[in-house]
């Protein structure tokens, strides 16, 4: 199941946990200044730039022969960061094709209902479809050392979703969206022995007690097939494991390569940290040519994979940032 090859994406970072606009970047990245200018910012101040929070939306366009299609891949945790950030930037909103959840984390998803009210609203309320499955929609929190849970805030129900403007598509299976421009995996095996999800998150039984539910089965991830350079893989949390996305993406996609990997890694924090060096010489062995950590991957590991992969092929991600992908032989 192989999306079809494009000429080139263009994704931009609507929601993240850092706000850069200082450092310097390759050819096909645009400032966040850059950005907010073109959109009509006529000084700098901070009321004109974007705001960081913690959390992941991304804005994937798919460019192919003949056509386009834009996919919301998360929407970070409130609405508050998709309007602010979004009017900065001059989103289209009503340019949006379709969205995409991740994952059942409120840092992911809650701010889709403001996104699906943008993209009614610019559309003349015509429904835009949400790409979710049944193990998203659960009642999680994280168990504290006395015992007790701090829950988490519950994410968009399908209910909230159509009332805002989604048509909700519910599967659990890998599919092509959007005119067969994006792939979306299914569940993503474990196979890497040392990865083992987000210690000490716990899932609400309809009994009302808390059981583990460490492993998050329910994520997703999503690629695209640049011409001539390979897939481009799309992690929003990684709770599966970057490495285990990133094996199941090269087996999947065989014999294609992976030409990049973006989005959160999920290396920060007391476990994550621990197994970061196992993780980044797997990554290492995979090989993509370029690497985007974003979110939840800590600067820890941002360093490390620099060291590991060379400053050229990392470049760290940053909210009001464009990525600008180029199919075709390279020059």
């Amino acid at each position: 199941m192989i999306p079809t090859a494009l000429d080139a994406c263009e994704v931009t970072v609507l929601v993240d946990n850092v706000l850069d606009i200082l450092s310097t970047a390759p050819s096909y990245v645009t400032s966040e200044t850059a950005n907010v200018r073109k959109a009509g910012a006529t000084m700098q101040a901070g009321q004109c730039l974007c705001c960081a929070q913690w959390g992941l939306s991304l804005i994937v366009k798919a460019k192919s022969a003949d056509g386009e299609s834009t996919l919301l891949f998360d929407s970070g945790p409130e609405g508050y960061g998709v309007e602010r950030n979004g009017d900065r930037l001059g989103v289209d909103f009503g340019a949006i094709d379709g969205a995409v959840f991740s994952h059942g984390h409120w840092d992911h998803v809650g701010g889709m209902t403001t996104a699906l009210r943008l993209m009614a609203e610019a559309k003349g309320h015509k429904n835009t479809p949400v790409f979710v499955n049944e193990g998203m929609f659960v009642s999680r929190g994280a168990s504290q050392p006395d015992g007790s849970v701090f829950p988490h805030e519950p994410v968009p129900s399908p209910e909230a979703l159509a009332e805002a403007g989604g048509r909700v598509v519910l599967d659990d299976n890998p599919r092509l969206l959007l005119s067969d421009r994006f792939y979306q995996s299914g569940e993503i095996p474990r196979v890497s022995g040392y990865e083992q999800g987000l210690k000490g998150q716990v899932v609400l039984k309809p009994d009302g007690s808390w059981e583990p539910d460490e492993l998050l089965m329910e994520e997703r991830f999503i690629a695209v097939h640049l011409k001539d350079r390979g897939m481009l893989v799309f992690s929003a949390c990684s709770h599966a494991g970057i490495v285990n996305v990133l094996r199941h993406a090269r087996a999947v996609f065989d014999p294609i390569p992976i030409y990049g990997v973006m989005g959160g890694f999920h290396l920060s924090g007391p476990y994550p940290e621990s197994i970061m060096p196992q993780t980044v010489a797997d990554m290492k062995a995979i090989d993509p040519e370029l690497v985007i950590p974003g979110h939840c991957t800590g600067f820890r590991a941002v360093h490390k994979l620099i060291e590991t992969f060379g400053p050229e092929r990392v470049v760290p991600s940053a909210v009001g940032r464009t990525f600008n992908f180029a199919g075709g032989p390279r020059r």
